[in-house]
């Protein structure tokens, strides 16, 4: 990662002269209001910025280096967090971008710095890219690892884009700042001039994701209908149009690009008979269990930790689990895949990694499908049952207590500890 001394011998976190004299009194988050801001008790520590490309971005890094400069900090720390999990599928890629524009960034904030009268001040600017070591699936996730970065490197304040979005799609910023009031840190967004109504609309009209989305909508929609009658056409674009406006940065997390997309089209229709055939396969399995009694149903709760990066290929692949009959996935944490498995086929098949191959092959092509199996890898286990091979939390029958059923052993009472002998409390196998 890149660090910018500012050439300066001040010990991090000190302000030198009146620095710390320019916030206003009444400024909660001690960044102040903007020029003229007076306070004797503005931060004197590291200034985080979340970064990520938006209409924004430059004027937000201008208001740091202003905030920093005004303000007493000692650092501006620029830091992307990443919406993918290191060693996926794509994440060298996704990585190289988002250090592109941390590049950028830096830049940016070295000619703010450079243009301001006089000398130098003695601001470090530095960047780096965090959270790449799991998948961060929502506000308080990313909060978290923007907080233990602020506390490993000593910042005490956070300042947020408008713009700005960390899963690269809806603004989390409201949901993002709330997170961020329940730590201790001093949080402010950017008084920023944002991109009127009418420049979003027609961005968002006129942008490769909204393209492509306007493409599949219509595409369905006259599949569902009839693709010779004039009236289905008029009424599927304006349906179309719709959808691609309003669901194009929801449903589609990067940019579509020649040759990754029109490829992956043409993969996903290949996979569709395969996923097909492995429902029928299912059912089939499914239905000679029902019918026969003596044949085994086990029930049971699985993990299984997957290889192909988050978002869309994530949520193809857990869905693709659920519509196989005899397996239903009841749960995406991390890399985790939590799913119910009705008979020991279903099971074996699911630990046999068919689907996660076959998904890897639609996003990412055939080599990303030759990656072991999760069996292969030993990335599963079996959470329930006497073949259990991990425990599963739950809650005991006696009201809340949290106990564990993995390998079939009951739970002690918790209320009972100061007892030599007691009677094991039994737990309910979910």
């Amino acid at each position: 990662m890149a660090d910018t001394d500012a050439g300066s011998d001040t010990a991090d976190g000190e302000p030198t002269g009146d620095e710390t004299d320019d916030a206003g009194p009444g400024d909660p988050s001690g960044l102040g209001d903007g020029p003229g801001r007076e306070s004797p008790s503005a931060p004197t520590g590291g200034l985080v910025v979340p970064v990520e490309p938006t209409p924004t971005l430059r004027q937000t890094v201008a208001y740091a280096i202003e905030a920093a400069v005004e303000d007493g900090f000692s650092t501006v720390h620029l830091v992307e967090i990443a919406s993918w999990r290191d060693g996926d599928p794509g994440a060298e890629d996704r990585a190289a971008s988002a250090e592109r524009v941390l590049e950028r960034a830096e830049a940016w904030a070295d000619s703010d710095l450079d243009d301001l009268d006089g000398e130098r001040p003695p601001v470090t600017v530095t960047t780096e890219l965090i959270g790449g070591d799991e998948y961060l699936f929502g506000p308080d996730d990313y909060v978290r690892v923007l907080a233990a970065y602020a506390a490993e490197h000593g910042a005490d304040a956070v300042l947020l884009d408008p713009e700005y979005s960390p899963v690269g799609n809806t603004t989390l910023l409201q949901p993002l700042e709330f997170a961020l009031s329940n730590t201790s840190l001093a949080v402010e967004t950017a008084p920023v001039t944002r991109p009127t109504r009418r420049e979003r609309l027609r961005s968002e009209a006129t942008g490769k994701r909204s393209v492509a989305m306007f493409g599949f909508s219509l595409a369905f929609y006259l599949i569902l209908g009839d693709p010779f009658y004039w009236f289905d056409w008029v009424t599927g674009i304006a349906t179309a149009a719709i959808v691609s406006i309003t669901l194009s940065r929801v449903s589609i997390d990067v940019e579509p690009a020649i040759p990754r997309t029109p490829m992956r089209v043409v993969r996903g229709i290949i996979y569709v008979p395969v996923l097909l055939f492995e429902i029928v396969k299912a059912n089939v399995e499914v239905a000679r269990v029902i019918l026969d009694p003596r044949l085994p149903i086990e029930p049971t709760m699985n993990r299984m930790r997957v290889i192909v990066g988050s978002g869309l290929p994530l949520m193809t692949l857990a869905n693709s689990i659920t519509l196989t009959p005899g397996t239903l996935t009841v749960r995406a944490r991390d890399s985790d895949l939590y799913v119910h498995s009705l008979i020991p086929s279903a099971r074996d098949g699911l630990f046999d990694g068919s689907l996660e191959r076959w998904t890897r092959f639609v996003y990412y092509g055939r080599a990303s499908a030759r990656l072991p199996t999760p069996r292969e890898r030993d990335d599963c286990a079996i959470l329930q049952g006497p073949d259990a091979t991990e425990e599963l939390p739950i809650a005991a029958a006696d009201g809340g207590v949290e106990g564990s059923v993995g390998d079939g052993d009951s739970q002690a009472d918790p209320g009972e500890e100061d007892r030599e002998d007691r009677e094991p409390t039994e737990v309910t196998d979910g």
